[in-house]
C-alpha cells in the first residue's frame, strides 16, 4: 500500500502528539490520585461544584463507551479522516487522554480528606499503588499495546498498510479474568494514599464504571467471535481472577 510522504509524516506527527498526551494523561492521574484530588484547577465551590465535578467524573465513561460504538467509531473517523480511517485507534487513546486531563486538571476539590497516609503506611500504600500500576500496564500489554496506546493507526500509514487488530485477548492476564484492564483501572483508583471526599466520589463513580461497562464490550466480543468468545466465558471468570483452574 504506497502512502505519500506528506501522510506518512502527518501521521508520525499525530503519532507522537496521541502518546504525549497519553503519557500526560498518566501522570496527571497517577498525581492527583496521590494527592487525594486535592490539585485540581477547579475553583467552583458549593452546588456548582458538585454539579461541575458529577459532570466532569461522568464525561469519561459516557463518550469512552459511545466512541467503541459503531456510532462513535463513525465519529472517530470524521475526526481523522486521512488514511482511509486508519487513525482511528490513535483518534481514540487522544480522546481517552484528553478526557482524563479534563477530569483531574479542572477538578474543583472539595478540601475535605478523611486519611492521609504517613510513615510506613504510606511506603505500603505506594507499594500497592504501583503494583496496581503495573497490573494495569501488563493487562495493557496482554490486550495489545499498539492497539492500546493508538499506536496501531499511526503505525499503519507509516508502513503502508491496513491497522493490525490482533485478535481475541486470551492470553496472559486474560487466563485469570476476561476484563483485567478495567480491574486495574479499578485498582489504580482504590490504592490511591489520600482518602478524600473528591477521592471517594471519583471511586465509586468509576469503580462502577469499571464493572458495568466491560458488559457492553462483552456483547461486542460475542457478535464478532461468537461460540469461541462463549466458550471463553464458561471458562474464565469475568473481574476476580482465579490464578488456578
Amino acid at each position: 500500500m504506497k502512502e505519500s510522504v506528506s501522510l506518512r509524516l502527518f501521521a508520525l506527527a499525530y503519532g507522537c502528539v496521541a502518546h504525549a498526551a497519553f503519557a500526560a494523561a498518566v501522570a496527571v492521574m497517577a498525581w492527583s490520585l496521590w494527592i487525594g484530588l486535592q490539585g485540581g484547577l477547579g475553583r467552583i465551590h458549593g452546588v456548582a461544584a458538585i454539579a461541575s465535578n458529577t459532570a466532569l467524573a461522568a464525561q469519561f465513561p459516557l463518550l469512552h463507551s459511545f466512541l467503541l460504538t459503531d456510532r462513535g467509531r463513525r465519529v472517530l473517523r470524521r475526526l481523522a479522516p486521512w488514511g482511509r480511517g486508519r487513525l482511528q485507534t490513535t483518534t481514540y487513546a487522544l480522546v481517552a487522554s484528553i478526557q482524563l486531563m479534563a477530569a483531574f486538571l479542572l477538578w474543583s476539590p472539595s478540601g475535605v480528606t478523611w486519611h492521609r497516609a504517613e510513615g510506613v503506611l504510606l511506603v505500603a500504600h505506594a507499594l500497592l499503588f504501583v503494583a496496581a500500576w503495573a497490573f494495569l500496564v501488563k493487562a495493557l500489554w496482554d490486550a495489545g499495546l499498539s492497539l492500546q496506546t493508538g499506536a496501531a493507526g499511526w503505525s499503519a500509514i507509516v508502513a503502508g498498510r491496513e491497522v493490525r487488530y490482533g485478535d481475541m485477548p486470551v492470553d496472559g492476564l486474560f487466563r485469570t479474568c476476561r476484563q483485567p484492564i478495567y480491574l486495574g483501572f479499578a485498582l489504580v483508583l482504590i490504592t490511591a494514599p489520600c482518602w478524600s471526599l473528591d477521592w471517594i466520589t471519583l471511586c465509586v463513580g468509576w469503580c462502577s464504571y469499571c464493572v458495568l461497562g466491560p458488559l457492553l464490550k462483552e456483547r461486542r466480543w460475542r457478535r464478532s467471535y461468537g461460540e469461541r468468545f462463549l466458550r471463553y466465558r464458561s471458562e474464565v471468570p469475568y473481574m476476580i481472577p482465579r490464578f488456578l483452574r
